[in-house]
């Protein structure tokens, strides 16, 4: 998968992850296409869900040159997810998707960098342009976020200004707009997958940090999991 070191950055770097991927479909936890979500109320029209993303770690940035790398980090916290509308037939799923995450980087000791909040539009079709089995996810909304989490990313301690490069100090608050367009099969034996990301920073709190390069990147990625082993009792997905 390719991935902008951070968002803002002008480098990229591609992460083959082989990781083993668990479809679990359980009355209070699900792991799915949707990541490892903890259901901890749900209606009709609302859902309460667990959350979790990550980043990767930032190393030989030309931009961060001279400076300490970063460490991946792991972001988890509630989602609430509203259920807007559905089409008779679920194919098409039109939802407000309202997570809040704290992060915390990913060492022997970790520590914590803050929380974000990205309140999302979403809309799943199912058989997209006819085609069945091909689900077709679109997403976009703005980011926030604290100043610990601005912090870690963009600040540049005076220790470490330079001609090009002068001291930072982060704040929090918006922090840009995401695009996200997921294109994913099931098959008997596999799954394959898809996605393109598009981030624009423009209007962020930190958009003026030196470490800021570029206004919008994009990532992408590709992927297959192998269906190795499976329950002999199924059951619908509800999503």
């Amino acid at each position: 998968m390719l991935f902008t070191d951070y968002r803002g950055a002008d480098t990229t770097h591609v992460y083959p992850v082989p990781v083993p991927v668990l479809v679990y479909r359980g009355k209070f936890l699900k792991a799915d296409r949707n990541g490892l979500r903890g259901r901890l109320f749900n209606q009709e029209l609302i859902e309460l869900n667990i959350s979790v993303s990550a980043t990767t770690p930032v190393r030989n940035n030309s931009a961060r040159h001279g400076m300490p790398d970063l460490r991946p980090t792991v972001e988890i916290g509630p989602v609430l997810e509203l259920h807007l509308w559905r089409s008779k037939q679920q194919r098409l799923k039109f939802d407000v998707r309202l997570p809040a995450r704290a992060a915390f980087t990913i060492e022997s000791t970790p520590r914590a960098i803050g929380w974000s909040f990205a309140p999302h539009l979403n809309v799943d079709i199912d058989g997209v342009a006819g085609l069945p089995g091909w689900n077709l996810g679109l997403l976009t909304g703005p980011l926030f976020a604290d100043h610990r989490y601005e912090d870690y990313f963009y600040s540049v301690a005076a220790q470490f200004a330079a001609a090009d490069r002068p001291a930072y100090q982060a704040r929090g608050g918006y922090a840009g707009t995401e695009l996200l367009a997921a294109l994913s099969k099931r098959y008997p034996s596999h799954w394959v997958g898809a996605y393109a990301r598009y981030d624009t920073l423009s209007g962020a709190s930190f958009a003026a940090s030196p470490l800021v390069k570029r206004s919008g990147s994009w990532s992408a990625g590709v992927g297959i999991a192998w269906i190795i082993r499976q329950s002999s009792r199924l059951v619908e997905a509800e999503d």
